[in-house]
């Protein structure tokens, strides 16, 4: 599928793949795609906002050029840098003749010696290719402004080759945790979806859909111990990505049923913090089935 006909054909295209959207969400995916706007995606950790871009990459058929965003990361990380090793080489290769050559000098920085990173690698692909800037909200300020002028123009600018533009745009999806407030200007030039926990009869058919051959009565326990473990008051609440760890945990130890000393056993593979444990153990009866 090179774009979907409509917002229910790309629902069905990721189902088909095992990503199971909500209308919402779909809608915010082909409008993106129609109108070649990216698409900032914010939510709780675990909630499939990277996993989409991943599903988008098969659906479509585009290469997915991922660029993981963290704090310090700069131009030379996410856009290009020049092949020193090889710029060496060549000097060395050149006669002191040739060193007087400008035109041999400006060589050394033309597109023979630059090493592509994921922005400019995607600028190049253009609509062969899905974006996924990852946790944006990782990124400083001065990283997060710089993402400008890819974002508005889908173009990138470097002082010695000039200014490479995509012939046709890349889907961009960009995530956030929002760890930090991200600015207007980035926003703006985005479509904008929240990406909430989902019911437990959505989180119910994605474990289905993503283990599959796990009993529905055990995921059906599992979805409703993580519902109850998010009205907790945890430092990190688990997210659909670690309600299926637990099931696929679960299976592993070879557990039929959710009873309190299975939940206390298997509990790493659905609570990542240590004061959220202790939190946790005080109300494993309650998770468990009955309690």
């Amino acid at each position: 599928m090179s774009r979907p006909g409509g917002v229910a054909e790309l629902t069905d295209a990721l189902r088909v793949d095992g990503y199971l959207a909500d209308r919402g969400l779909s809608t915010a995916t082909y409008v993106a795609l129609a109108l070649d706007r990216p698409l900032l995606l914010e939510g709780e950790v675990g909630t499939g906002k990277t996993e989409i871009a991943k599903a988008l990459s098969r659906v479509l058929g585009r290469r997915l050029i991922r660029l993981q965003c963290y704090e310090g990361i700069d131009t030379n990380q996410a856009l290009y840098e020049w092949d020193y090793a090889r710029q060496l080489l060549q000097i060395r290769a050149l006669s002191d003749r040739s060193l007087d050559d400008e035109a041999a000098v400006d060589a050394l920085f033309g597109p023979k010696f630059l090493l592509e990173r994921p922005l400019l690698d995607a600028v190049r692909a253009g609509d062969r290719a899905v974006l996924l800037v990852d946790e944006v909200d990782r990124a400083d300020d001065e990283f997060e402004a710089f993402l400008l002028e890819l974002l508005s123009d889908f173009q990138i600018t470097i002082p010695e080759v000039g200014t490479i533009v995509a012939e046709r745009p890349p889907l961009v999806v960009l995530t956030s945790n929002r760890t930090r407030e991200l600015h207007d200007a980035l926003k703006r030039r985005c479509l904008y979806h929240w990406v909430d926990h989902p019911d437990a009869e959505r989180e119910l058919e994605i474990v289905l859909v993503r283990v599959p051959g796990v009993a529905e009565s055990l995921a059906r326990k599992v979805v409703t111990a993580v519902q109850r473990l998010r009205q907790l008051d945890l430092a990190k609440p688990p997210g659909v990505a670690e309600t299926i760890d637990w099931v696929r945990t679960l299976d592993v130890v070879g557990a039929d049923d959710l009873d309190p000393q299975t939940i206390e056993d298997t509990l790493g593979a659905v609570v990542k913090e240590h004061d959220d444990l202790d939190v946790v153990r005080a109300h494993v009866h309650e998770l468990a089935p009955g309690g």
